[in-house]
């Protein structure tokens, strides 16, 4: 039986692919200090690593597929496809954004003048490469954890690090003055496994379902009922995909309306909608999308 190798990432993004996962069909459940979660797909095998190392294990082939970010692809400079953008909205609206930072009373203002000083990161080769071509010569090193503390307790001029609104940055008392990419988690897949048939079809499966489950995340259902006296008025109140579903009821005065809205703009439609005559509103989950 053919089989797709399956790599889920360890950490911040564990659980939120666990749950996308859920709502695109397939149920992953991880076994206490096991690194070969089930999965309720007899054509794929999980295993779980960190996302810093998955594009390593996808490039050589030791994975078929798996998702990890952006910034990891190119720390690694890993050879691999990529096969769909995942922007996790239950992790954060927002992408990670690598930032290069120094104390707010640093004579440091920009990336030139830190010229033959110390830069602590977890994102050692690509901060090299980053520095290299700006002609910047600066001593980069690995950072294990509490990066922020490295330029507080003096051990290092500057810091590059991760980071989504810069709050976390701030509260230690430093300054951002540049930032040096943007990165999003991504489905990577081995080069061979893209020109397997079979694979292929069903890495395209994977993707198709999880993009629909991210894209339903931040959608909901709305049905109503309506009198047909009031419906065009309650129509144009809705937005939609395409345009609203309209249907008639047993009692021909009155019509079923449903439609797709953004979750964030229920608040506001539903008193509009009760206003112009719109009865028994249902708001309710979607799981996918597509």
């Amino acid at each position: 039986m053919n089989q797709l190798k399956l790599g889920i990432p360890k950490g911040s993004l564990e659980r939120a692919t666990i749950d996308l996962f859920a709502k695109a069909g397939w149920h992953i459940e991880v076994h206490h200090r096991s690194y070969f979660p089930d999965i309720n797909d007899p054509e794929i095998a999980c295993s779980i690593c960190r996302a810093q190392e998955m594009s390593r294990y996808v490039e050589q082939g030791t994975l078929d597929v798996g998702i990890t970010g952006q910034d990891w692809i190119q720390e690694n400079e890993s050879d691999v496809v990529e096969a769909a953008d995942l922007i996790y909205s239950k992790v954060s609206r927002r992408p990670a954004r690598w930032v290069l930072a120094v104390p707010a009373d640093s004579p440091c203002k920009s990336v030139r003048d830190l010229e033959g000083k110390k830069v602590a990161t977890e994102l050692v080769n690509f901060s090299r490469r980053y520095f290299q071509k700006h002609g910047v010569n600066v001593q980069v090193e690995f950072s294990w954890g509490a990066t922020e503390a490295k330029v507080v307790s003096g051990l290092a001029d500057a810091i590059v690090e991760v980071t989504e609104t810069g709050s976390t940055i701030r509260a230690h008392g430093l300054v951002i003055i540049e930032e040096l990419m943007l990165s999003n988690p991504k489905l990577i897949v081995n080069r061979q496994a893209w020109k397997d048939p079979w694979k292929k079809s069903k890495i395209d499966q994977i993707a198709m379902l999880l993009q629909g489950a991210l894209r339903a995340d931040h959608l909901v259902g709305l049905k109503m009922n309506a009198k047909r006296s009031v419906l065009q008025k309650v129509v144009e109140i809705l937005p939609s995909l395409n345009a609203p579903t309209v249907s008639p009821l047993f009692d021909e005065d009155w019509c079923s309306v449903e439609t797709i809205v953004d979750r964030a703009q229920v608040r506001e439609l539903v008193p509009k909608l009760k206003a112009a005559g719109a009865e028994g509103i249902i708001e309710y989950a979607l799981n996918k999308v597509l």
